[in-house]
């Protein structure tokens, strides 16, 4: 029997905390033999609750990417006693001298910009994480990825043998809430993307192909869901300085109104410039929402011939795909058919099984 801590501190963030929840609840129902630590913030100390004996919460207070995190969890790693290691991020003591397994979704961070953030600190911040990313991927006994894409990526990147990396495909979490209309929408045709609005997200060319496809489409509206943030404010603001009419920010929705939404949408809209995996076009394979998505980085590799694609740098190719997919009722259908058969193909049972078995390599388990 090992021990094994998993540094979980980010399981109250969107996206890797998505992957550590599944990760978390499918280690307890298939591991009855190694033992487990589970790093959690300590806000988060009450959120979570184990339900396997063999897995034990334990508050770690150091902040991801500061000196706490090198020196002080560093020293609790060390009294842990760990067997094994597995960062769920990038961030880490990089001096511990353990055996560690990282999971590296993306580079997407190294190499674009936040226009929210202060210029200078992030810029610094950005040095150092290229740094983290550097030095996790050469110390870890084993590099766990989301998508050949990314693994490559790594590899190039850090410049190590690829064979030190291993692909871990996600999941996608179906809705099981009941489906509720938003409203505003009801009656009414629309396309969609819900998520963050960060710059690799690429929603102003979206916005811009939107005014494109309005020209033969005059009541179709853009539906942008998320959180009201100061990104959100700046792409209303863009609108509306260019005039462009019926885009609509919701704001947070509930999951019973994003599946309304999914259920409901002409297209589900994945414009992005980068990605690890691209969960959020999955889900909507999985709600039933038909997809048209960028090219870029992985995207053609997780959704295979459940999307149509587009150029994600080029509004006018974007516009043209988004528009043939809500005006022909076949390719929408066929989309919706394909979406879900590839999205069920996925399996988070299958990830943390991958993922243990991994784990027994590098503790020569196996």
């Amino acid at each position: 029997m090992a021990k094994i801590v998993i540094d979980a501190r980010e399981l109250g963030a969107t996206g890797t905390g998505t992957y550590l929840r599944h990760l978390l609840e499918e280690l307890q129902a298939i591991d009855l033999d190694n033992s487990y630590r589970v790093l959690l913030k300590p806000k988060d100390m009450d959120s979570w609750q184990p339900s396997n004996r063999k897995f034990k919460k334990v508050s770690c207070r150091y902040k991801e990417f500061s000196f706490g995190e090198q020196l002080g969890l560093w020293k609790q790693l060390r009294e842990l006693r760990a067997d094994l290691v597995h960062f769920a991020m990038v961030q880490q003591p990089i001096l511990y001298p353990g055996k560690v397994v990282t999971t590296m979704h993306d580079l997407t961070t190294a190499r674009f910009r936040n226009p929210a953030k202060n210029w200078l600190i992030f810029t610094i911040k950005q040095q150092v994480y290229k740094l983290v990313n550097y030095w996790a991927a050469h110390k870890s006994n084993l590099i766990i990825t989301d998508t050949e894409y990314v693994k490559d990526d790594v590899a190039k990147f850090a410049r190590i043998n690829s064979r030190k990396i291993e692909v871990i495909y996600l999941a996608a979490d179906p809705i099981t809430a009941k489906s509720e209309p938003y409203d505003q929408l009801i009656d009414k045709p629309f396309i969609m993307y819900v998520g963050r609005p960060q710059p690799h997200k690429n929603l102003d060319r979206l916005i811009d192909a939107f005014a494109l496809i309005r020209q033969t489409n005059p009541n179709l509206r853009l539906v942008l869901a998320g959180k009201k943030d100061v990104l959100y404010r700046r792409l209303k603001k863009l609108a509306d300085l260019r005039g462009i009419k019926n885009v609509v920010f919701t704001g947070f929705v509930s999951e019973s109104q994003l599946r309304w939404l999914y259920e409901n949408t002409s297209a589900y809209v994945f414009p992005s410039l980068s990605e690890g995996f691209g969960l959020p076009g999955l889900e909507a394979m999985a709600a039933g929402a038909p997809v048209a998505s960028s090219r870029a980085t992985c995207l053609p590799e997780i959704y295979k011939d459940a999307a149509v694609y587009f150029d994600p740098l080029d509004v006018e190719e974007m516009a043209n795909t988004i528009t043939n997919v809500i005006s022909d009722e076949k390719l929408r259908k066929h989309l919706v058919a394909r979406g879900k058969t590839v999205a069920s193909s996925y399996s988070w049972r299958r990830m943390a099984q991958q993922t243990l078995e991994a784990y027994k390599r590098v503790l020569g388990q196996d």
